[in-house]
């Protein structure tokens, strides 16, 4: 699960400003939107024959509950065949996706909708912490899958693929309905985010003492012991969190500098005519601020895992600090489907459709011709 701290102070200074702003933009970007919606809208639920469904290049909006939220959709649904890819954070943006043989190999397959969550991306909407719930943003999946039946046909077969937070939320979807999906791919994301902080220390510990048994970046490691020692056993707080959180990352570095992880390649320039930055990070700000509370403290779908009977694929990194591979196995032991796999990537740490993104594409596309 990828999260920053707020009180960074570059963010801190973001917000500042944008929080002058606010007041004056406010009518402009409602009176805007509503135009650039109606647009989008009308065509939204025409009808797709006259489309080159082998080349898709289209952008939905979902609107529920107070919320627009746009999903691009890429590839080739000739086979009406989409995979949704929920993105991490909270609140990341479903276009980082679009790179590797996710676009160059898995596009040429199927259909790939890279959707912006509620509060997240370029999303739009006015947030309240009624407003953002885990729950809310499950429904917002559904109705997704709803828009996307309706504009692109009911045989359309629909695959859902949650990453690091979106492995959190992808479970939160199914418990509520899953027969909308054929298929369901957790990739790196845990479904017990409470359990987080205690499986952080462990596996710091852990890997720790590996790496200083090999002697590699001996005083590296032993500062991450020594800063994990000096932690509650227990979680207590979300500064305690996000130190964990950003130092996890800074531990895949040093693993990568030792070539266990692959470094990652093909960065999406795309993002960059798609985003507005200060959206971006005006939207990560607000949802993390609301839902990371609740995830570190109440979430933990585990006991229900056996209620997910759809076919399902657990793809993770050996090597992932952000959210451990005891994970993995959680996830895969308890989920109640009688046609379920696990494969672990070798060579990756928390994102293994960057380092490993050959055999990554094999794994899911053979996952998705086995069960459309």
């Amino acid at each position: 699960m990828q999260v920053l701290s707020p009180h960074l102070v570059y963010n801190m200074v973001i917000v500042l400003i944008l929080k002058r702003k606010i007041n004056m933009q406010k009518a402009i970007k409602h009176n805007s939107l509503r135009l650039v919606l109606i647009v989008f809208l009308s065509t939204l639920f025409s009808c797709s024959n006259d489309d080159s469904l082998s080349n898709l290049n289209e952008t939905i909006f979902v609107r529920h509950k107070n919320a627009d939220m746009p999903a691009y959709i890429h590839g080739n649904a000739s086979e009406k065949v989409f995979l949704i890819i929920l993105h991490g954070g909270p609140g990341g943006f479903g276009l980082a996706y679009r790179n590797a043989t996710i676009k160059s190999d898995i596009e040429k397959e199927v259909a790939v909708v890279y959707f912006d969550q509620r509060g997240s991306g370029m999303a739009q909407g006015n947030y309240s912490k009624d407003g953002i719930t885990i729950d809310i943003m499950a429904e917002d999946v559904l109705a997704l899958a709803k828009v996307i039946k309706h504009k692109y046909g009911d045989d359309s077969k629909l695959f859902l693929m949650g990453h690091s937070w979106g492995g959190t939320l992808g479970p939160a979807t199914l418990l509520k309905d899953q027969s909308p999906f054929l298929g369901w791919i957790n990739v790196d994301g845990s479904g017990n985010t409470k359990g987080l902080y205690e499986a952080y220390i462990a596996n710091f510990r852990r890997v720790a003492n590996e790496q200083i048994a090999a002697e590699n970046n001996v005083n590296y490691w032993e500062s991450v012991i020594d800063f994990v020692d000096g932690l509650s056993p227990v979680y207590t707080n979300i500064d305690d969190m996000y130190d964990l959180n950003i130092e996890a990352f800074n531990a895949e570095r040093k693993l990568e500098d030792l070539g266990l992880i692959n470094k990652e390649k093909n960065q999406n320039s795309e993002v960059l005519y798609k985003y507005t930055p200060l959206t971006l990070i005006w939207n990560q700000l607000n949802t993390q601020s609301i839902l990371d509370e609740d995830l570190f403290e109440n979430i933990d779908f585990t006991d229900r895992f056996p209620e997910i009977t759809i076919p399902s694929l657990v793809l993770w990194g050996r090597h992932d600090m952000v959210v451990p591979i005891t994970f993995a196995d959680e996830a895969y032991d308890n989920l109640g489907s009688s046609q379920k796999e696990v494969f672990i990537f070798e060579r990756s740490g928390h994102s293994p459709m960057f380092s490993e993104p050959d055999l990554f594409a094999e794994k899911v596309m053979a996952f998705i011709n086995a069960h459309k």
